[in-house]
C-alpha cells in the first residue's frame, strides 16, 4: 500500500513531549526537584490546552470529531470493517482516556502542596490545607492509574507490531504510513493556527501560574 501523511508536525511533537515530560515529571518528584516537578507539569498543562484546540480546528486526523466514535465503529473495527486513516475507534479510546487521565493529574498538581509546605502548585492557595492533603493523596493514586494506562498503550503497540504486522510509532515519527487509497487522505491544518492555538495555551498557563487572578 502507498505511503502518505497521517499525522501532522503539532500531532507528533505533542505527543513525544507529554511523554518525556510525564517520564520527566515522575524523576523530578522521585529525587525531589519539586520546583522542577511544578514547571513540568505547567509545561504539560500548556500542551494539553494545545491538543485540545488542535483536536478542534487541526487536521483531519488530529480532530476529536474525526475519530471518537461510538461504539457500533469500535465493533466494525474489531470485525474488520473499518477504513479510515490515524486512529481507530479502538485507539480512540485508549487516547481519550490517557489524555483525560492526564487533564485530572495535572488538575490536581495545580492544587497540591508538599507534606512540608515549602511547594506548592500555582492554585494550592485557593483551599484549605486539609483540602489541599486530600488533593495530594488522589495526586499519587491517580498517577498510579496513568501509569497503567501507558502500559496498556505500550503493550497494545507491541501487539500490533509483533502480531499483527502493524508498526504504530514510526508513523508518529514521520508522520506518513502505508494505508488503504480507499480510506482517504489526511487534510493538513493551517500553520498560523496552530500559532494561535499554541499563543492561546501559553496565555492561559501564564495566567495560571500567576495563580489565576480574576479578569
Amino acid at each position: 500500500m502507498p505511503k502518505q501523511r497521517v499525522w501532522d508536525l503539532p500531532v507528533r511533537l505533542t505527543h513525544w513531549l507529554l511523554a518525556a515530560l510525564i517520564a520527566f515529571s515522575w524523576w523530578s518528584v522521585k529525587y525531589d526537584h519539586i520546583d522542577w516537578h511544578i514547571w513540568s507539569g505547567i509545561a504539560i498543562l500548556t500542551l494539553l490546552l494545545f491538543r485540545l484546540m488542535w483536536g478542534v480546528v487541526g487536521s483531519s486526523t488530529a480532530r476529536f470529531a474525526n475519530f471518537v466514535r461510538g461504539p457500533k465503529h469500535v465493533v466494525r473495527y474489531l470485525r474488520g470493517d473499518w477504513r479510515g486513516i490515524g486512529h481507530s475507534p479502538l485507539g480512540a479510546l485508549s487516547i481519550l482516556a490517557l489524555f483525560l487521565v492526564t487533564v485530572v493529574q495535572v488538575g490536581l498538581g495545580l492544587f497540591n502542596e508538599d507534606d512540608d509546605g515549602l511547594f506548592a502548585g500555582p492554585l494550592a492557595n485557593h483551599l484549605s490545607p486539609d483540602t489541599t492533603d486530600k488533593i495530594r493523596d488522589l495526586h499519587e493514586f491517580n498517577f498510579y492509574l496513568l501509569l497503567g494506562l501507558i502500559g496498556l498503550h505500550v503493550a497494545a503497540i507491541l501487539y500490533y507490531r509483533l502480531v499483527r504486522g502493524k508498526k504504530l510509532t514510526k508513523p508518529m515519527i514521520t508522520g506518513r504510513a502505508a494505508t488503504d487509497a480507499a480510506a482517504g487522505e489526511m487534510r493538513p491544518g493551517k500553520w498560523w493556527v496552530a500559532l494561535i492555538c499554541l499563543a492561546v495555551a501559553f496565555a492561559i498557563s501564564r495566567w495560571v501560574v500567576a495563580g489565576a487572578p480574576p479578569f
